[in-house]
This record gives structure tokens, C-alpha cells and sequence, in this order.
């Protein structure tokens, strides 16, 4: 079962190439709600003193206003990454006034809908853009499902890594090469998709979540105490099915096809071109102000949901699928991680070292293409680990044949083990195998998982999840308060937040085009 990625494994090892396993690149985007001291959504704009949510490359907002993103740059070192994370949320706390950052992925006190404000970027065409698109999902999804945060784990492998991978490949140096890489991210992705399940597992960290969130509607989940829902064995609630889906697949008829980039690209084009009943009942434009971008199945190919993406960093109006098709796939982008609520950055080095082993190893293993049955297993699988992942007698399927997680995930990590080392050799370090070996246990206990600590944590302290998310975000508060800026690196983020401030004046002063002009001009690809 393992053959390919073993061969791939013999080879690498044997060739000594270690840039090719040293130069790889990890960018993150963390989502965190800025919350009051009571633990409601924050009511206030997003701060002008961390610039425009439009136009700064690292410090932006997600579907709410209170909904900070931050953005990491891309780099071959884990430890970088992990420090300008830091410094920037160092930065953000100096610019807050009576607000913390809510320290996990199911969110707060939520006073209904209309507690949550739509993130707003200003007056110009594309910040008008996409405060519309946000519109658009809250009518679609509700605004409630939307304030769920997560970690996106962005990867690219290093230049001299395909190479070396093509030739254990067997393929020739003058084949094009960036269909060639896509190829290769593509098998990535649809293993991803098949050992997605052990993410939730392994780092889910949304085991139960405040009444409140449900708004009063029923649900099967079940009560941990008189303000909090949970479910006994669930790793994951953000990734199960109370978290932002598009359970509307089946009435809709879409599903993006990772067969290829091609087919990748051409299932999400029809879905944005393909006009839905079901969305059209809100309209385009009501009373002069727009309700969505469009009536179609998706607005924009990012709201079509997945727990990974192929990605190519676009230019100005570009569409996604319009760059991916011109540049290939630049880097996968891993969507499937809860916030880490034990860790003021909310992700640790160790999660980033065998999420690094993962993925070369995903890259190497057989991926065959996904048939239906292969998809039913692959979105069975995930939500039982999401909802029942820690359960002793939890069956998952692999190609029809049923397994505990204790069984897959044994035998993953095993193999696992191998790339970890390889990566040790080329790094420098024992991180990579002991974040493995960390693993490890994890699947032989599940009261290792972050999920299970949480509530045990919270059964010890007789805390809801309110209380427990409360203290650990007044903790983490604490620890950013006593961490200190350079002058130099307190000067490099004024400079970026003024300097996007006037990136966003000059996009505003050069618009000309009223914005339904601008709207059909984007989709017809005429900017």
C-alpha cells in the first residue's frame, strides 16, 4: 500500500540533496475575533492604527469587522513564521482599547445576527467588492456560521525538491513543467483530502461550543452544563456539520473536481456562472444596495468550502481560477485547523513540523482519483472524526473496508516517521520526528488530543465553554501585555499601517466606474 511513497522515501535519502527538503516555504493566516472584556463581539470599526483591512499585506479582516486576519509572509524557516505571528499580535494588542483576541475557533457571547457587523474596506470598487461578498454569505450561511476562526497552513515546496522529484518519477526534464507541478500538487490535495480526517483528530480543539451559538435551533448535540453544548467524544465542531459547510452540494450539483487543475478550475467557473433559485430569492440590488454579487451558485470561487485549495497569488481583479490556469498552482493552502486555545499565537511548532511531514509524504503516496464512493468515504470520515473522533469504538472507511483510527492512524504515522527523519537530516534538528512520535500517542491515547484536555480541563474547573474560553483568552492577553516591541520593529508596522492607509486613498481617488459597471466589467474579465 505504501510502495510509491517508500520508493520515493530510498530515493531522497539517498541523494543527499538537502535543499531540496530545507527550502520549502510556510506562510499562515490566523482568524481571531476581537471581543470586549465581557466576551461580546466587538462593536467597534476596525482600528485605524493597524491600517487599511484593504490594502495591508499583513493585518487585515475576514467576514466580520471584529474578525481580525493576520497574515503571515512565506518562509523556509518554521520559527520565523512563528515570531512574526507574534510580533504582529504583539502589535494588534498595543492598538486594542478594552478588547482582547477571543482565544478559540467557536466564538463568543453571540447576540443573533445582528450582532455581527460586516467587514467594511472603504469606498473604492474592490473594497465595496468584497464587503458585498460578505453580504452574500451571511444571507446564503448566516453571519453566525461565519465568525467560526481557523488557521490556514499555506506550503510550497522548495524549488530544488522537483527536480529530484520528477526523476524518481520518471519524468522528462523537457515536459512543461508547471502542468507537471500541478499534477503533483493535485495527488497532494486529493491525499490531503483522504488523511483529512486526522487533522480534526489529532488538533481539533472545538469540542463543545456556547448555547448561544445555536441560536435557539435544534441540534443532536448534547448538554455539558446549562450554557454549553459538547459533544462526549467530538475533536473538531468547526469542522463538523454545524461549522461553515456548502451543505447544499447535493441540491446545487457542484462539487470541485481534483482530478486535475483543469477540471478543478472549470467546476468552480460553472458554479459562479450557473444561476441558483434558492439564492435569487435575495436579489442582486435591493433599494440601490447590493445583497450579493451574484445569484449563482458561488459568488466568487472562494466560497465554494474545502479543507484544502490549490492557490497562485493573483493580480489586481484577477480571478483566482483565471491565475491558476495562467500560473499554475504556486502553493496548497491547508484550511482544516482549529485555533490551538492552549497557545497565544493559537498554532505551536510542533503542529507546524508534521504538518511539513504530511505533506511530503501526501505528495509521495499513491493518489488515484477520487470516484463518488471514494468521496462519500472521504466526507463520512471527516465528520465522524470531527463528532466521534476520540470514541474507542469509532469505525472509519478506507476503499470500503472499516478501521479504527487507532489502526489508520498507526499506520500513517508510521510511514510518517521515515519523511520526518528525512526532514531532521536536511534541517538540522529532531523536531520533525518528535512532533511524529508526539503524534504518536496521541492516536494510542485520545486523551492526549487537545480536545480531550479541553474538556477535561473544563470538567476540573466546573467552567462552560464561555468561562474556559474567557480565562484562556485573559491569559493570553496577560502574556502579549508583557511582551515589548523593538523600536525598529514598532516603526516597521506604523510604517506598513500608514502606508496601506494610503494605498486605499489613492485605489478610492482612481475609481471611476460605478460599482455595477465595475461588477459585470470583473466577471467579463475586462479590468
Amino acid at each position: 500500500m505504501y510502495q510509491l511513497a517508500e520508493k520515493y522515501l530510498r530515493a531522497f535519502s539517498a541523494s543527499n540533496e538537502k535543499s531540496a527538503f530545507s527550502q520549502s516555504r510556510v506562510g499562515l493566516e490566523k482568524e481571531t475575533l476581537r471581543v470586549s472584556h465581557e466576551g461580546n463581539l466587538a462593536q467597534t470599526p476596525h482600528p485605524a492604527s493597524l491600517g487599511s483591512a484593504l490594502t495591508h499585506p499583513h493585518i487585515t479582516t475576514d467576514f466580520s469587522e471584529a474578525m481580525l486576519e493576520i497574515v503571515t509572509p512565506p518562509s523556509h524557516d518554521i520559527t520565523e513564521v512563528l515570531r512574526f505571528l507574534h510580533d504582529t499580535q504583539t502589535f494588534i494588542y498595543r492598538q486594542l482599547e478594552n478588547e482582547i483576541l477571543w482565544a478559540t475557533s467557536m466564538p463568543c457571547v453571540v447576540a443573533g445576527e445582528t450582532s455581527i457587523p460586516l467587514a467594511q474596506y472603504g469606498s473604492s470598487n474592490s473594497g465595496t467588492m468584497k464587503t458585498v461578498y460578505r453580504r452574500g454569505l451571511g444571507h446564503r450561511y448566516g453571519r453566525v456560521m461565519q465568525v467560526i476562526s481557523g488557521v490556514h497552513y499555506n506550503y510550497s515546496f522548495a524549488e530544488d525538491f522537483w527536480p529530484l522529484f520528477f526523476e524518481v518519477a520518471g519524468k522528462e526534464r523537457n515536459d512543461n513543467m508547471q502542468d507537471a507541478i500541478a499534477e503533483a500538487y493535485f495527488a497532494l490535495l486529493r491525499n490531503l483530502q483522504r488523511f483529512g480526517w486526522l487533522i480534526p483528530y489529532l488538533f481539533g480543539a472545538s469540542p463543545a461550543v456556547c448555547m448561544s451559538f445555536l441560536q435557539g435551533k435544534k441540534t443532536t448535540l448534547k448538554p455539558f452544563n446549562k450554557t454549553t453544548y459538547y459533544e462526549p467524544y467530538a475533536t473538531s465542531l468547526r469542522m463538523g456539520d454545524i461549522g461553515y459547510q456548502n451543505n447544499k452540494e447535493s441540491e446545487v450539483g457542484i462539487v470541485a473536481d481534483y482530478s486535475s487543475l483543469h477540471a478543478y478550475t472549470k467546476t468552480l467557473q460553472c458554479a459562479i456562472e450557473t444561476p441558483s433559485p434558492a439564492y435569487e430569492k435575495f436579489g442582486l440590488e435591493v433599494d440601490g444596495v447590493f445583497q450579493q454579487l451574484n445569484t449563482h451558485i458561488l459568488q466568487i470561487e472562494n466560497e465554494y468550502y474545502s479543507t484544502v485549495r490549490p492557490k497562485q497569488i493573483t493580480n489586481r481583479y484577477e480571478m483566482p481560477i483565471d491565475a491558476l490556469r495562467s500560473r499554475g498552482v504556486q502553493y496548497v493552502e491547508l484550511r482544516s485547523l482549529d485555533v490551538n486555545a492552549f497557545h497565544p499565537l493559537g498554532i505551536d511548532e510542533e503542529q507546524l513540523y508534521f504538518l511539513e511531514t504530511l505533506m511530503l509524504f501526501c505528495i509521495c503516496h499513491e493518489s488515484p482519483m477520487i470516484d463518488e464512493v471514494g468521496r462519500v468515504e472521504i466526507d463520512l470520515n471527516e465528520m465522524l472524526s470531527a463528532h466521534q473522533g476520540r470514541d474507542p469504538s469509532l469505525k472509519l472507511l478506507r476503499n470500503g473496508t472499516s478501521l479504527s483510527i487507532k489502526e489508520w492512524g498507526g499506520e500513517l504515522l508510521q510511514q510518517l516517521m521515515g519523511f520526518a527523519e528525512l526532514l531532521d537530516n536536511a534541517n538540522n534538528t529532531t523536531a520533525y520526528s518528535d512532533s511524529v512520535r508526539k503524534q504518536q500517542q496521541a492516536i494510542v491515547d485520545p486523551e492526549c488530543t487537545p480536545s480531550a484536555r479541553m474538556l477535561d480541563d473544563m470538567r476540573e474547573r466546573g467552567e462552560g465553554f464561555y468561562q474556559y474560553a474567557m480565562r484562556m483568552s485573559q491569559q493570553h492577553h496577560q502574556a502579549f501585555m508583557q511582551s515589548n516591541l523593538s523600536d525598529r520593529q514598532l516603526a516597521f508596522y506604523q510604517q506598513l499601517s500608514e502606508q496601506s492607509l494610503q494605498q486605499q486613498k489613492q485605489i478610492e481617488e482612481s475609481d471611476t466606474l460605478p460599482f455595477a459597471t465595475f461588477l459585470q466589467r470583473y466577471y467579463a474579465r475586462q479590468l
